[in-house]
């Protein structure tokens, strides 16, 4: 598996797959051809079916239109067999095209292609399945956290301060900005009313929309275009920050605790994204917000003490929930039913991690299991529910 430096991320929203992994190919493509005269892209499959909602043309346009003009072309109708969210850089000189280069947005802002190895990040994790993981942790007398400290460079700590410290930002942001978002659904922001109206109510009602509050604080700065970290994509951004920022105001946890904790979930969304995917133009939104819901679960269990057997339950608790769900946002933008999901993801995932707790963490179905049915699932899942905006609430609820 690759380091937890690829799975977070820092960038701007609405999509990892739909605008920071364009962006970041657009960005080697150009060092490339500097002198090019004009540029064409052509996009593929999901990146053109909501391309245009995601902002995908905004964020080529934006690098490549520093040096040349450049037309976008929309192919929805062509879906390649690597992976659906496709991409054709084309350079031209004299109206002639110089230099071309195929490349495919796999999800949480990373770019790959068969020809191509050199772009994938380097494998510094030897074990690649929870069980695995797991069998190191008892031989070892180790917890999850340690094995990513092993794995890593020295450096890991320090880089999960900065994943930390963004995150928070982008919660604060969130917290702070009203108005609606951009896009054409007229949607407004909820999350600083929702912390408001948190003091209003008891313990309860306060501790759940304080959470609420935090996630759609997160999701609502990335469907503004705002900066979020990929955990494990932008549309997923505001599970996991929700739950840890939460349990961390609620416990006053030291702040070491709470990158272990950030450690412990990455691990998780790695399992996810190495044996199966994180895209939603894949394998659905379970690939997003369901690996999301994991990864703040085994955060939230290891935060309340569980054991590596108990994180792992949690995982597989919130994951197993959420297979089967669609990748269907309204009108192609990360807003409708993107944001609230995220919500009701982080308080799922609360929920799985004191189920966990509460038992031995012995349990039937394993969270390796439940990732390769995410899989299965999701490549059995008709194109029309995977972000093509031809199906599901994309195709039911119309803008009046």
């Amino acid at each position: 598996m690759e380091s937890l430096k690829v799975l977070y991320k820092v960038g701007h929203g609405p999509s990892s797959s739909h605008t920071m992994g364009p962006r970041k190919a657009a960005e080697i493509f150009l060092e490339k051809n500097i002198s090019a005269e004009a540029f064409r892209v052509t996009l593929y499959g999901s990146l053109a079916a909501t391309g245009k909602g995601h902002l995908t043309d905004a964020a080529i346009r934006e690098v490549l239109e520093r040096v040349a003009p450049t037309e976008i072309v929309w192919r929805a109708e062509v879906v390649k067999e690597f992976h659906t969210n496709g991409m054709l850089f084309e350079a031209l000189k004299g109206g002639e095209v110089c230099d071309s280069w195929e490349i495919y947005s796999i999800g949480g802002g990373d770019i790959a292609s068969p020809e191509m190895p050199h772009l994938a990040g380097e494998k510094i994790y030897p074990l690649t399945t929870a069980k695995d993981i797991l069998n190191w942790c008892e031989h070892e007398g180790k917890t999850i956290w340690e094995y990513v400290q092993d794995s890593e460079s020295e450096d890991i700590w320090d880089y999960l301060q900065h994943i930390w410290n963004s995150m928070c930002q982008t919660i604060d942001n969130g917290l702070n900005n009203d108005g609606v978002l951009p896009g054409g659904l007229k949607v407004a922001r909820k999350a600083g009313t929702y912390w408001v109206k948190s003091k209003e109510y008891g313990p309860a009602v306060s501790n759940r929309s304080r959470l609420y509050a935090y996630a759609l604080a997160v999701s609502e700065e990335n469907a503004s275009g705002g900066e979020v970290v990929t955990a494990p994509t932008c549309g997923s951004c505001g599970v996991l920050p929700a739950v840890v920022f939460h349990l961390a105001d609620v416990n006053n946890y030291r702040p070491i605790r709470i990158l272990r904790a950030l450690a412990t979930a990455g691990v998780f969304g790695n399992i996810a994204k190495t044996n199966a995917s994180i895209s939603g133009a894949e394998v659905g939104c379970q690939g997003e917000v369901g690996v999301a819901c994991a990864m703040a679960a085994a955060a939230a269990c290891q935060l309340m003490g569980g054991t590596p057997w108990q994180i792992e339950y949690a995982a597989e608790m919130a994951l197993e929930h959420f297979l089967g769900l669609t990748c269907d946002p309204v009108c192609g933008l990360v807003q409708i039913p993107c944001i609230e999901r995220n919500a009701v993801a982080a308080a799922r995932a609360i929920d799985a991690a004191t189920f966990a707790i509460l038992s031995d963490g012995k349990h039937r179905v394993t969270y390796d299991h439940v990732v390769a049915v995410m899989k299965e699932t999701g490549h059995n899942l008709p194109s029309l529910y995977r972000e093509t905006a031809e199906g599901g609430l994309a195709k039911h609820y119309k803008v009046e």
